[in-house]
């Protein structure tokens, strides 16, 4: 499954709006970007055949057809002289682009 740093999570958390919604944060991986494969993440409901975990007090949720992408992927937030953002390493990606998307 995919990891969230502490400071990842921690700064997802401030975005929720409703700190009782029982919404979990869908993380994906869809064809896309100049690499071919890019990552999305979306405040979600729960879906049956998700794989869940919780890290750091947020409930991520991962569809089946994009768990092999992101499986071993760390999500962290790092902030700097450039702005500030969420970023993916992935070590199981093939390559990468300078916009953060991968060719899966």
């Amino acid at each position: 499954m995919i990891t969230f740093t502490e400071e990842a999570a921690k700064q997802i958390k401030s975005m929720i709006q409703e700190p009782e919604t029982e919404k979990g944060l869908r993380v994906y991986a869809e064809p896309g970007g100049c690499s071919g494969l890019q990552y999305g993440m979306v405040f979600d409901d729960r879906r049956t055949d998700d794989e869940v975990s919780e890290q750091h007090g947020l409930t991520v949720l991962v569809d089946p057809l994009s768990l092999p992408h992101v499986t071993g992927a760390v999500v962290d937030y790092v902030s700097g002289p450039h702005g500030a953002g969420f970023r993916i390493h992935n070590p199981n990606a093939k390559c990468s682009c300078s916009c953060g998307e991968s060719c899966g």
